[in-house]
């Protein structure tokens, strides 16, 4: 390939060179000289003329930028093949004549388009004494008119040749094809519409009935009320062919059988005699009854389209296929159905020979394929991008072995156009072999329907019903949907709790048989309504089954498609609880009346009583004003008294000689009256603790994470747990928070955990098990243990001020008694369950509106 290069226009020539330049320009025929680069030097008026170029224009420019391809010319490059020519010429010094080819010019009135012309072109190397390139003749003359002739001499030819010989191999596929075709076909004859012929497709429609020579009419006689009476008499009557889609026919398949809903896509088509005159109907038949009833599906709801679509798919085969209709008898009657082949709406061909040639291609099969010539070629020739896949060996399989191959929704990468983009087609196709009179398969006809839309939109939708059904099925409410014919056509996960069974398995089921009678019976009235198109929102009581009854919240909603309800959907909600509190609730309050008189009458008595108490209760104000007056006074007025005892005692010891303090009971006695001292000390420290206690309610609550103050506690007791090897289970809920005074619960739980370990049984090693939740208006705080326990008469006394029962442990007997009393100013209670020698749990309870 040489490089595109531009060259600046050279100076007019003068002298000789401008005469012979002028003598060339004049010449008769289209002629151009080209430089070694192939810059154009010179070019007569008559190649000017022809090419529609301009002298100025063109020279000094190099050959391919003044002419490049056509970009939208198929084939070979052109000035691939010129420049070819001319490298030929250079190689061999000598002349070389290019066959007719096309090379299109471009429009000067348009920019970026080009005009259709074929050249006839040679090329000429001009030497100098030396050998060396002087220049190239470039020689050309426009045969455009003079080959299209020719083209369409040829083409016309080719297609009369391939006609005639085609014509009577057709006519045999074609009347072996109605008999062979997976569509129903059946041929009425005469005025009366007598059945003549019939294909066996036909008669599997109506296998239960009679049909070949009776009329229409009296073979089928529910048709003749229905739309088909007029339809057939107006194409018989006009020579006007109908063509219906999905049309709503009822009729029997079988004799005395009741008329049953079918959907048909057909074509009524008028017969001519040889004078011309109609003399019967063509039928081409398809039953899309279960095609329509699965769309009907889809279009019912998103929710249920996962479980439509598997039935959809085993339905989804070629029916949308249009067959050829062949009458063996005429010529004409084979027009007839050839004009039906190339009228149907399914994509049909007809591959013959090993090598799968298309011998037949209707409009709607070329239609996918605009951009490419298929008509003649061989399969893998025409569309070469098939031989990576599975196709060729199918064909090949049924070409071989005659046996009948059906694809659905095949993935292929196919382009459209020659030389076009790569796109992922779906197609479902049929392909049945045709055998010729010696029963030697010969053909293959493929009826083929693209069905990438249809695959697509199925995903799309299986994606979003499967979505939704995981959205659904996390709902704790029953969302289904009932068509009209009150069948279940979708149900979440919910129903499955309620009926025992699976939501897909109620999936086709009558409501009734879902719900049972006497539920349907209290529903059936909202059913009507909602069918009716009304929206409805209902409470109802539900007996579904024995021992099964649920007040339910309902709403109904029509689905109105095109003016008519085709179903509804329902959202139940369970309410029985909600229901049964409020009877509950009716019937107290009921109760609450009832007793209000008595009331009244005891408010009297107890007002005198609430006087009475008032009174009391100021006694008891003053008496406990005066005893904490008194506990704090008393602590407060002894603790000078023992303090100048202590520093008394310090003061003697210095006084006595060192003899008298180390000889007799001194040392002992000194022991004994600083205990007593000590002990007097932690009486008068625990009564001002005892003072400060607040009184009432807790101020200074706040949240208190249980487990944080016992982990606190348990560190401030580690030297005690380490001594005596005690083992300390905790077992707290640590989404309850207590509202609570830390410091007062810190009380609590630090008097509690070590009386558990200080109390603890001699044979034993101490197991302390700390547990807080929730148990009805409380917050409950445990402490267990396997101790010394208590006996029953000691478990009375147990919280009292300085009450002990073991004095083999230091104590003061007055820890529990704080405890109960932080406890009960809090609104709380403690309790205590001992057995003596077993153990003894502590339960503090606390409010939870602390």
């Amino acid at each position: 390939m040489i490089d595109n290069v531009s060259a600046n226009p050279e100076a007019e020539p003068t002298g000789e060179a401008f005469l012979f330049t002028k003598v060339f320009e004049k010449q008769a025929n289209l002629a151009m000289v080209l430089s070694p680069d192939l810059i154009i030097k010179a070019a007569t008026d008559s190649y000017l003329r022809e090419t529609l170029t301009l002298r100025e224009n063109i020279i000094g420019k190099q050959v391919f930028r003044i002419f490049p391809d056509n970009p939208a010319q198929d084939g070979a490059s052109p000035t691939a093949n010129l420049q070819a020519s001319i490298q030929q010429a250079l190689a061999n010094g000598k002349t070389h004549q290019m066959a007719v080819y096309r090379y299109d010019i471009p429009d000067p009135n348009k920019a970026g388009f080009f005009l259709e012309r074929y050249w006839r072109t040679s090329n000429t190397p001009l030497l100098d004494q030396n050998g060396k390139l002087l220049c190239i003749i470039h020689e050309t003359a426009n045969v455009t008119e003079a080959e299209k002739a020719r083209l369409q001499l040829l083409e016309s030819q080719a297609r009369e040749q391939a006609a005639n010989a085609q014509a009577e191999l057709q006519r045999m596929r074609l009347e072996r094809l109605f008999d062979q075709a997976p569509a129903a076909m059946a041929i009425l004859e005469g005025p009366d519409l007598v059945y003549k012929d019939i294909n066996a497709a036909y008669q599997q429609l109506f296998p239960g009935r009679e049909l070949v020579g009776l009329p229409l009419f009296r073979a089928l006689p529910e048709l003749r009320n229905s739309v088909v009476y007029d339809i057939i008499y107006k194409v018989y009557n006009t020579g006007e062919t109908f063509e219906g889609k999905e049309i709503l026919i009822p009729v029997a398949r079988f004799e005395n059988q009741e008329p049953e809903d079918i959907y048909w896509n057909f074509i009524y088509q008028a017969i001519y005699d040889k004078q011309q005159k109609i003399n019967g109907i063509l039928i081409f038949a398809l039953d899309v009854t279960n095609f329509v009833d699965a769309r009907h599906q889809l279009e019912k709801s998103a929710a249920a389209l996962h479980v439509l679509n598997q039935d959809l798919e085993k339905r989804v085969i070629a029916r949308t296929q249009e067959l050829h209709q062949a009458q063996a008898e005429t010529k004409q009657q084979w027009h007839q159905l050839e004009d039906l082949m190339m009228h149907a709406p399914s994509a049909i061909c007809i591959l013959t020979g090993p090598d799968l040639t298309f011998a037949l291609i209707n409009p709607v099969y070329q239609q996918i394929f605009p951009g490419r010539m298929l008509l003649g070629k061989p399969l893998l020739d025409a569309l070469p991008e098939l031989a990576y896949t599975a196709i060729p060996g199918q064909l090949q399989r049924v070409y071989q072995t005659g046996e009948k191959y059906i694809g659905q929704e095949i993935l292929l990468s196919m382009a459209r156009y020659e030389s076009g983009p790569m796109e992922e087609i779906y197609w479902t196709f049929t392909c049945l072999a045709h055998r010729n009179r010696e029963g030697v398969i010969d053909s293959i006809m493929v009826f083929a329907h693209e069905v990438t839309e249809q695959v697509k939109t199925r995903k799309a939708i299986e994606a979003n019903a499967q979505q939704l059904q995981l959205i659904t099925d996390a709902l704790p409410v029953l969302i289904g949907y009932i068509d009209k014919e009150r069948r279940y056509q979708f149900a979440n996960r919910a129903y499955e709790a309620w009926f025992l069974v699976k939501s897909q398995d109620l999936i086709g089921r009558k409501l009734l048989d879902v719900i049972g009678e006497k539920a349907y019976r209290n529903a059936e009235g909202y059913i009507n309504r909602v069918l009716a198109g009304e929206r409805l929102d209902f409470e109802a009581v539900m007996p579904y089954r024995e021992g099964f009854t649920k007040h339910i919240r309902t709403s109904y909603v029509p689905d109105v498609r095109e003016g008519e309800v085709v179903g509804f959907y329902t959202l139940v909600s369970d309410v029985t609880e909600q229901v049964e509190a409020r009877l509950r609730v009716e019937q107290s309050a009921q109760e609450t009346r009832e007793m209000a008189k008595e009331l009244a009458q005891a408010n009297q008595h107890l007002q005198l009583a609430n006087q009475e108490l008032s009174r009391a209760n100021e006694q008891l104000t003053h008496t406990n004003i005066d005893l904490d007056n008194f506990i704090y006074a008393a602590s407060h007025d002894l603790k000078a008294p023992i303090s100048n005892i202590e520093m008394l005692l310090e003061e003697l010891l210095l006084e006595l000689p060192a003899e008298s303090y180390q000889t007799g009971d001194t040392p002992q006695l000194i022991t004994l009256i600083r205990d007593a001292i000590d002990r007097f000390k932690k009486t008068i420290f625990n009564l001002t603790e005892i003072s400060k206690l607040p009184k009432g309610d807790n101020t200074e609550a706040t949240l208190v994470q249980v487990a944080e103050v016992v982990a606190e506690v348990q560190l401030d007791l580690a030297a005690l747990i380490e001594e005596t090897g005690a083992q300390v289970q905790i077992n707290i809920d640590h989404s309850l928070p207590l509202s609570f005074s830390p410091k007062n619960l810190r009380s609590i739980v630090y008097n509690l955990l070590s009386n558990a370990i200080k109390y603890r049984h001699p044979h034993r090693t101490p197991l302390v098990q700390v547990s807080f939740f929730a148990e009805e208006a409380y917050l409950v705080l445990t402490v267990q243990d396997n101790g010394l326990g208590l006996s029953p008469a000691n478990q009375a006394k147990l919280f009292s001020m300085f009450r002990r029962f073991h004095d083999h442990v230091e104590g003061s007997g007055i820890g529990l008694y704080m405890v109960k009393r932080i406890v009960d100013n809090a609104g709380g209670k403690i309790t205590v369950e001992s057995k003596l020698e077993e153990g003894s749990t502590f339960c503090v309870y606390f409010r939870k509106n602390n």
